[in-house]
């Protein structure tokens, strides 16, 4: 990394003010007025690596961990927190709950952690139904909003509360995600900075004979270093055939080779841009060369139509019609389209094909491919691509389809990304973030080219 820096100026978003938090919390209120909910329960529960299930308590109040927010309809009521109730040792700053009048540590429980019987989601019960009956809401209309880790969680409370109502209300939550404001904006936007001087230092170290990890370690160095708030999900796949959506193993990049960069999640104050970017290592087939100019033309063609008013379907149509002139599909259809993760024609499972695939590197771990992945040739989704903002929210998404009829509205913000694989034959993986603007769109992703980065050194 010595030397690197950036060919752009940098200059990273202030967090949202305290003031849009509260107009999604008045919002939320207003949703509920509406449906005739005296209360609002909103659940994220605690995952791996420190992170929540879901992302709608830090967009309902700037809280990163687990918790159970308590909103209550009538404006005059304050709003409760239930909280602390994993392993996770995680502590604000980041995050800190805004327009929150009380926090309940429910605490964490366990023989084993804490010497202390019971369990923590038990209690987690115990304490809601408690604080529900001291606001007055033993019998109240209520509207949750979750995940799928929810559900035993809402279940408890309406046992714990016979003379209550529940109803799944995560619907509100979910339509509020659909055109960013002005602020979310300039989050994304930070975020696709981020991927795109996370990308520039890959190029800047990228040679033969460099690892995939240390390409990945100089993207997340470079990003972290910056305000970046974890390393990416996909981040990383090479090999010869232009396979994407991989991690890093120990792969050493040789003549030929292709690289994937799949930036999915680098998330900056809880929201994401996506990007995909490809590699070539020296001399790549005449048949990648095809699949890599296809793959970036039909991102070029669906983007020139992005705007206020355009059919989501046409961006679809306008990509996949590349694919269509040089006999990669028969059809657009997305209900027809063969992809890398399709299932059998029937609906029923397709058996992985077995058969040894060379990989240096990985059998110098002792370990061999014995496998072809993926299965079937054609794009890594049926689809385009889908709408992006928020880390952790995924539900609301809209997928770039041939059935999606819906209209892009100033204020959308998407991915669009050409996905090619035929295993063992070439593949490419191209795409770039958007914005829809009041007069056309802002590519997010600007500071780096869709056009492939050779390596000759």
């Amino acid at each position: 990394m010595t030397g690197f820096e950036p060919d752009f100026d940098f200059e990273p978003a202030p967090p949202i003010a305290e003031e849009e938090f509260a107009d999604r919390l008045r919002r939320i209120r207003r949703e509920a007025m509406v449906a005739g909910d005296d209360l609002v329960l909103i659940h994220a529960g605690g995952a791996g690596r420190y992170t929540t299930t879901n992302g709608f308590l830090r967009y309902a109040c700037d809280w990163p961990r687990e918790g159970v927010l308590v909103i209550p309809t009538d404006p005059a009521q304050g709003i409760h927190l239930l909280s602390f109730f994993t392993e996770s040792v995680l502590l604000p700053p980041p995050g800190e709950p805004i327009g929150v009048e009380a926090i309940w540590q429910v605490g964490a429980f366990g023989r084993e952690y804490a010497g202390r019987p019971g369990r923590s989601s038990a209690q987690l019960v115990v304490d809601t139904v408690g604080l529900l009956k001291d606001l007055g809401f033993e019998r109240a209309q209520c509207g949750t909003i979750g995940d799928a880790s929810s559900g035993g969680l809402w279940a408890s409370l309406s046992a714990g509360l016979p003379g209550a109502g529940f109803r799944d209300r995560t619907d509100v939550i979910l339509r509020m995600q659909r055109v960013r404001t002005e602020a979310e904006q300039a989050q994304i936007r930070t975020s696709a900075q981020l991927i795109d001087i996370g990308y520039q230092a890959a190029c800047h170290v990228a040679a033969r004979g460099v690892s995939d990890f240390e390409l990945y370690a100089a993207v997340t160095f470079a990003q972290l270093a910056r305000g970046g708030e974890s390393g990416d999900g996909y981040q990383i796949g090479v090999n010869q055939w232009g396979t994407h959506c991989g991690k890093p193993y120990g792969h050493h990049l040789r003549n030929g080779d292709l690289v994937n960069f799949y930036f999915s999640a680098i998330p900056y104050h809880g929201y994401t841009a996506q990007t995909a970017r490809m590699m070539a290592v020296g001399e790549v087939t005449s048949v990648q060369e095809e699949t890599l100019a296809i793959c970036t033309e039909a991102v070029e063609r669906a983007s020139a139509l992005i705007a206020p008013g355009v059919q989501v379907s046409e961006l679809h149509e306008a990509a996949f019609g590349t694919y269509l002139e040089h006999g990669y599909l028969q059809s657009t259809e997305t209900a027809t389209m063969p992809y890398n993760w399709a299932p059998m024609d029937d609906g029923s499972a397709r058996r992985i094909p077995d058969e040894y695939v060379a990989d240096v590197d990985y059998e110098q771990q002792g370990r061999r491919l014995l496998h072809v992945y993926p299965p079937v040739a054609g794009p890594h989704n049926p689809n385009l691509g889908h709408s992006i903002g928020k880390d952790g929210i995924a539900a609301f998404k809209f997928n770039v389809t041939s059935h999606n009829t819906d209209v892009l509205e100033p204020g959308m913000v998407m991915v669009l990304h050409a996905q090619w694989l035929d295993p063992l034959k070439s593949g490419a993986n191209i795409g770039d973030c958007y914005l829809v603007t009041e007069d056309g769109f802002e590519n997010l992703s600007c500071h780096t080219p869709l056009e492939t980065f050779r390596i000759t050194g």
